[in-house]
């Protein structure tokens, strides 16, 4: 039987498509749609926006951004957070923030879904590295756990609920335990 060769477009072929939702990412030629967010993953990712926007952005050093794509490097990848200080924000003619962002993020953070690749995720954090982000983050709700993964490459694996999660020096403001994190998929009364 011969196969047919998939076609491979180019990432301005593939800026150019419409947006998706959930959002399409393009990474090496092909074109994957992230699972749409669930309950877990809805609620850790706005509280931790809120939470290191109250801490950064108030302070102007940085902004939590939620789902926004990122192009660089021949990718273009939609974390479900990216943590950028402000000198690295691109804004347009009239001093506000741009549409588009091609620059990599300064901190990377992934929430993983049931039905995710965590090699698919942790290759979209590598890839930011690569670039010359800070810090990257893969939360496992199911597990409640985060891998922290370094410039440098060095990972650990955080569980301890009184843990303080370590981030970028630039965010050295956040004090985030494990517990806390996990806390925000607790149902309120």
């Amino acid at each position: 039987m011969v196969q047919t060769p998939v076609r491979q477009i180019t990432l301005a072929e593939f800026l150019a498509l419409p947006d998706t939702k959930p959002a399409s990412e393009y990474i090496d030629g092909k074109i994957s749609q992230k699972p749409m967010p669930q309950g877990k993953h809805s609620i850790i990712q706005i509280e931790l926006g809120m939470e290191i926007n109250q801490a950064l952005r108030r302070a102007g050093i940085a902004t939590a951004f939620s789902e926004l794509r990122c192009t660089f490097g021949g990718r273009s990848i939609v974390p479900d957070l990216v943590v950028i200080e402000d000198a690295n924000i691109p804004s347009d003619e009239n001093g506000d923030i741009e549409n588009v962002f091609s620059i990599p993020p300064d901190w990377t953070i992934e929430i993983l879904s049931p039905e995710q690749s965590t090699n698919k995720v942790l290759k979209n954090i590598n890839h930011c590295l690569d670039y010359g982000t800070k810090m990257g983050w893969l939360i496992d709700p199911a597990d409640r756990s985060v891998c922290v993964i370094g410039i440098d490459r060095t990972f650990q694996i955080i569980d301890r609920p009184d843990s303080i999660l370590p981030v970028p020096a630039f965010a050295m403001s956040i004090q985030l335990t494990v517990d806390r994190l996990f806390s925000w998929i607790k149902k309120t009364a």
